[in-house]
């Protein structure tokens, strides 16, 4: 019974690896960018962080839940884009306001993920394939509604973009970070405490053995996406706010940045084992690394892209060493 638990808590130990390595990287990082330039480590450059890439990480979130499952959505960076492009053509060529229009962009994304799951389990096609069809559908779907990009000016939008919610120490985050907060709170909720949170591990562990089990390995496959393609609308949302401005080239490559920073958090591609934590903390340190290179000033963007993937490789292969181990 002792080595039971003994086996149990290595096991433990080696799936919290993978998060470790990232908080210590963080903090690591957080320590180089204090030593060499003034001023940055201080609260107001974590909260920019997150007041930056709070569309990211709404997005982070309901990638998560799909790579828990054992899949994958590459239509989320094209789904941000039409969000963004739908809002900014509603509102500014049709007039209609945004009380009416944010609930649309919402059901849009849901009802897309909704029909992505569906296919996928029904057909039994690879994620891969039909959200890489989703992608191109909906970045298509951008450029009929404009080639250009649509500003915004409406009042509603604009305050919201320009609101600053004041903290102790003369701190402050924008309206964005609250709404990425809650979505996390409520995610956490939803993995951890629920039967749908459950299913999930489940399926990403194993959906044969959740199958032989009874699970509703359809609802829960199709969920994951319904809620993955929510997330995106909602980040898409969020980025109007952000950029005031609807466009189909917004969110290149997010679906990336999105997968990057659930793989750096620690979350297994494979599925069945990660924590939300540790996605907030992949989307933290993807923020980080644009920080350092636009404090250091003589790199161009590109090496940003070109450290993600360096990062995205390494803990790919920290996630193979740990699998080699279980088996073994």
């Amino acid at each position: 019974m002792t080595s039971n638990v003994l086996a149990g808590t290595v096991r433990r130990g080696r799936e919290y690896l993978p998060l470790l390595v990232t908080s210590v990287l963080l903090v690591s990082m957080f320590g180089v960018g204090s030593a060499q330039y003034d001023g940055f480590l201080s609260g107001q450059v974590l909260l920019n962080l997150l007041i930056d890439n709070a569309f990211l990480l709404v997005v982070a979130v309901g990638m998560t839940f799909v790579v828990l499952a054992g899949g994958i959505d590459l239509s989320v960076g094209a789904m941000v884009a039409l969000s963004t492009m739908i809002s900014a053509w509603l509102v500014e060529q049709h007039g209609w306001p945004p009380v009416l229009v944010i609930p649309l962009v919402l059901a849009v994304g849901t009802g897309a993920g909704f029909a992505m799951g569906w296919v996928i389990h029904s057909f039994e096609i690879q994620p891969f394939i039909v959200t890489l069809a989703g992608m191109f559908l909906a970045r298509g779907l951008c450029y009929t509604i404009s080639i250009d990009s649509i500003s915004i000016t409406d009042p509603t939008y604009t305050a919201f973009a320009q609101t600053r919610i004041p903290l102790p120490g003369d701190l402050f985050v924008s309206p964005s970070v609250l709404i990425a907060v809650g979505v996390l709170a409520v995610a956490f909720v939803v993995l951890h405490h629920t039967r749908l949170g459950r299913n999930v591990y489940a399926l990403g562990g194993s959906e044969q053995s959740a199958l032989l089990m009874g699970l509703p390995v359809g609802r829960t496959k199709i969920a994951v996406y319904a809620i993955s393609g929510f997330c995106s609308a909602l980040g898409g949302v969020l980025l109007t706010f952000y950029m005031l401005s609807g466009y189909g080239s917004h969110a290149v490559g997010l679906e990336l940045d999105a997968i990057a920073a659930v793989v750096i958090g620690g979350t297994l591609l494979t599925g069945g084992s990660g924590y939300l934590l540790g996605t907030v903390l992949g989307v933290l340190v993807l923020g980080l690394i644009q920080t350092l290179i636009s404090f250091q000033g003589t790199l161009s963007s590109w090496w940003t892209r070109i450290v993600i993937g360096g990062l995205l490789l390494v803990f790919i292969l920290l996630q193979r060493l740990i699998a080699g181990r279980r088996k073994a």
